[in-house]
């Protein structure tokens, strides 16, 4: 989270072009004609020590000889230039720098160093940089146009940021065409600095920014733009292309960026995860920018296709089952009200098929109805050029019916978009929707392609809100006894677990695992075998052979004591052929397990990008045959485990069938939950297989476990890019009434808890907390306080503990800024337990984690009626600053001031 100083680049009162030149074809050149030309009303600079004078404007020797504030400067010289340029800036006191140089470390060691060199020279002054390597930016509201690019793009709602200038370019000219405007064109280049996280953080709080597209080939600082665009996309669309999707597009985005690229499935889960919207082409892309661009998101799925032809519309429907969209049904009443103004041929369902001579005011009366139906969610206009049709004059005609029913169409946030079917006969019609603003495809799957992506957002959106069931109290996970299997391993040299230090490891953390016997010669296999009770597994037992069945080291199903002590002949010779260097330490010894009804893997793996992910699928003999996995990011809750799980197509089978009763799947979301938590605790695990993890009735069972293990400096949680509930800030205390409570960090179950908490408000206190009249807090309002980013926000609950109900009976939420230069208050205690210190000791403990995070003051609003909050305050030093109007007060307190609490 690093927002610094991002305002002087993306809204600077003035801009200094190094490089410039009277050149016509140069970059210096055409930067400066977009600079003067785009309608920048700051000042601009020229600087050249070649030239005193470019194009009639005086030209400085360097940026320290302007002699006047500079916000940004555009760098546009050789790259071995640019580190002393932006020293030199600094000492200007320059804070943003554009370099649009090529040459970093996408082209070897020597441009790492000159990159590595930029940012000593930037991090000396403060300064902050834009690329090397990047196009430049635009933003059209204010006029600048700090790039090299052909043509200046229009004002409009819709950010976009690539690691492409190429992709920015081809979006920039098809926008024209097609009226879209942009609220900011961010050409990102090598990110030596300034990355996506960042400025999704600045343009997530512009009130002008509604949604932004993302193209993107690599990410760099992953654990930064996953806090950020978790964060922005709770309340704004991020749609995301990226490149590198398969092995030969990975390698080739490597060696164009210089930066590793993880596994694609990976990054499909991190999306998912952060609420991205992810599409697989550039023009799916456009697509989306032009639906956003014009339309509302929708909020349902239901389509209506309103079209002239049956055959497009019958398409349309079947693009729509291939995005999983259902094409609404359409009431009685709809159906009456289309019969009076439809011929009676029209089709009487949905598509509404009105005919090949359709006129343009039987459209626009069609449009009409299916717009203001209920049950419509969206709509489709279909036009097929044939003899009777008029595409210019119906384009014409919906328009008007389009602002009729305007405020219908916002109410429900019911997107419209048309589908002109057809070449030059179609032109004019495209021309009116595009003038018009509304989104005009060529095909109906492109359209419902883009409306899918619209609907997902949302629907997206409703999951991430979602409560997640409670979780046992207390887990038993024994996190010393994991430490002491793990600590063995490594100080012996194994990188690989025994199989029985493996299950131990597993144990520890609650997972049931199958019980596991050692034996080092035949006569004890055979011993241990009859305390087993026969059938037993025998498992050669090996820290150099993971793959056991690969070297022959498996026996199944050994019903006597001479198969055992064959079996152990025969998997020790096979073992030492498998691989002559293997130290054999003797065998395993298991039960068999009895009525196996469906085999599970479960996994963790770490990603080189993404750390550590857990997996879920389809497990023993199935795992390499289908592939059927999905994948998710620890910290992971019930819900979460869930979704994993429903992702799969082994969901549909656990459920029951053919007599098979269902799996204990509130289980088996346990143990994934369990499993997250290992790989949270402990970074030295690079791999772990439960395979399979057995259902046996209603229980698991995890017959076989193999756990790779290295030594690493990371400590938990950094090896994750998401961070896990902060158990550090709980304690323990004591109201002034005696009543015991455990002040912790918030959590997503909170959810109902909270709610109960706020209802013993008064309507006064409400007002005070909310600034309003509030009657009831509904569902995302709540989910808003409980689903918090711990490493953005620090929400605090105080907990009654038992022997009394355990209840919330007060809540303090410290909001940080993105650059952490300040985080706002809010506290809320319940009605039946204030003026017993709860509120001093919730904000106190709030502030001593804002030190410690590094921010710089907390600031508050109070309205002057709130004697309480008004008193607690002042008592922990903040001091009224400002009287922000409408009877408002604004409250602060710098941190570094060294006061106790």
């Amino acid at each position: 989270m690093n927002t610094l100083h991002l305002e002087k680049l993306f809204a600077p009162a003035s801009v200094a072009l190094v490089g410039a030149s009277p050149l016509e074809g140069s970059i210096g050149r055409t930067i400066l004609d977009n600079l003067l030309g785009g309608g920048f009303k700051g000042e601009v600079y020229l600087v050249n020590p070649k030239h005193k004078e470019i194009l009639g404007l005086r030209s400085h020797p360097s940026l320290t000889a302007i002699g006047k504030s500079v916000d940004l400067a555009v760098v546009a010289v050789p790259i071995a230039a640019v580190p002393k340029i932006i020293a030199k800036a600094g000492e200007a006191g320059i804070k943003a720098v554009i370099a649009v140089s090529a040459g970093g470390k996408e082209t070897g060691e020597e441009g790492a160093r000159l990159e590595r060199e930029m940012l000593e020279a930037a991090r000396r002054h403060s300064v902050r940089i834009l690329g090397p390597n990047c196009l430049g930016i635009i933003v059209p509201s204010i006029g600048l146009n700090a790039t090299f690019a052909s043509n200046m793009c229009k004002t409009g709602r819709v950010a976009i940021i690539s690691q492409s200038g190429a992709v920015l370019t081809i979006m920039l000219d098809r926008s024209l065409s097609a009226n879209i405007g942009f609220s900011h064109f961010v050409s990102i280049g090598s990110m030596a600095d300034i990355d996506f996280g960042d400025v999704l953080d600045y343009l997530g709080t512009r009130p002008e920014v509604e949604s932004i597209l993302l193209y993107i080939e690599a990410l760099t600082n992953i654990k930064k733009f996953m806090s950020a665009a978790r964060s922005v996309s709770k309340t704004k669309p991020i749609i995301v292309v990226k490149s590198g999707r398969s092995p030969a597009g990975a390698q080739a985005a490597a060696s164009h960026t210089g930066s590793l690229v993880g596994d694609d499935e990976v990054y499909d889960a991190a999306f998912e995860r952060a609420g991205i919207v992810r599409v697989k082409t550039l023009g799916g892309l456009f697509d989306c920018a032009e639906a956003l661009a014009k339309q509302g998101r929708g909020k349902g799925d239901r389509l209506a296709v309103l079209t002239n032809a049956g055959g497009p519309g019958v398409m349309c429907v079947d693009a729509m089952s291939e995005w999983s969209l259902q094409p609404a049904t359409l009431e009685k009443e709809t159906i009456e009200a289309l019969d009076k103004v439809l011929p009676a041929a029209w089709s009487s369902h949905n598509p509404v098929d009105i005919l090949g001579d359709a006129t343009p005011e039987r459209y626009r009366d069609a449009a009409r109805i299916l717009l203001g139906a209920p049950e419509v969610d969206g709509l489709i206009i279909m036009l097929t050029p044939q003899a009777m049709t008029h595409p210019t004059q119906v384009a014409e005609q919906l328009t008007r019916v389009i602002d009729e029913m305007s405020p219908v169409i916002s109410a429900h946030d019911t997107p419209v978009c048309a589908v002109w079917m057809g070449g030059r006969g179609v032109e004019g019609g495209i021309k009116v929707f595009n003038e018009r603003g509304i989104p005009v495809f060529e095909t109906p799957e492109r359209a419902v392609a883009a409306l899918f992506h619209m609907f997902t957002y949302t629907r997206n959106q409703e999951l991430l809100q979602e409560t997640p069931p409670n979780l046992p109290k207390n887990l038993g996970v024994d996190r010393n006894r994991a430490r002491a299997v793990i600590d063995s391993a490594l100080e012996r040299g194994w990188n690989t677990l025994t199989e029985p230090e493996a299950k131990a490891l597993l144990s520890a953390y609650g997972i049931p695992v199958n019980p596991t016997e050692i034996a080092l010669s035949e006569e004890e296999a055979a011993e241990r075998a009859g305390e087993i009770g026969y059938p037993v597994a025998l498992k050669v037992h090996s820290p150099a052979i993971t793959h056991k069945s690969d070297a022959g080291g498996i026996k199944l199903s050994l019903g006597s004591a001479q198969e055992v002590k064959n079996g152990y002949r025969d998997v020790v010779k096979s073992a030492k052929r498998y691989n002559p260097a293997a130290e054999i330490l003797g065998v395993t010894l298991q039960p068999m397990v009895k009525r196996v009804e469906h085999e599970i893997i479960l996994g963790i793996k770490t990603d080189p990008a993404f750390g550590p992910v857990i997996l879920f699928g389809m497990g023993g003999i199935f795992t390499e045959i289908y592939r059927d996995k999905s994948i998710g990011f620890p910290p992971m809750n019930l819900l979460l485990a869930r979704r994993m799980i429903e992702k799969t197509r082994i969901f549909t089978l656990l459920g029951g069938y053919r007599g098979k009763p269902p799996a204990n799947l509130p289980l088996l979301e346990e143990i994934i939950v369990r499993l997250a938590y290992l790989a949270a605790d402990f970074p030295e695990i690079r791999e772990l297989d439960i395979n399979p993890l057995v259902l046996v009735g209603e229980n698991l069972l995890a017959v076989d476990a193999r756990v790779i293990v290295e030594k690493t400096p990371v400590k938990s949680p950094d090896h994750l890019v998401i961070l896990p509930y902060p158990n550090q800030y709980e304690s323990f205390w004591v109201t002034n009434s005696g009543i015991a409570v455990i002040i912790r960090p918030i959590r997503p179950e909170d959810e109902p808890a909270v709610k109960e908490m706020l209802d013993t408000l008064s309507a006064e206190n409400l007002y005070f907390r909310f600034f309003q009249q509030i009657k009831e807090l509904g569902h995302a309002r709540l989910a808003g306080f409980c689903q918090v980013d711990y490493d953005r926000e620090i929400a605090l609950v105080a907990v009654e503990e038992p022997p009394g109900k355990e209840r919330i009976l007060g809540m303090c939420h410290l909001k940080m800024h993105p650059g952490r230069e300040y985080a706002e208050l809010a506290v809320v205690i319940g009605e039946r337990w204030q003026k017993q210190g709860l509120g001093r000791k919730l904000v106190s403990a709030g502030i001593a984690i804002a030190k410690e995070k590094g921010v710089g003051k907390i600031t508050g609003a109070i309205l002057p009626g709130n004697e309480g909050m008004l008193h607690l305050a002042k008592k922990l030093g903040f001091e009224v600053v400002e009287d922000m109007g409408e009877g408002v007060w604004r409250i602060e307190r710098e941190l570094g001031d060294g006061r106790e609490n």
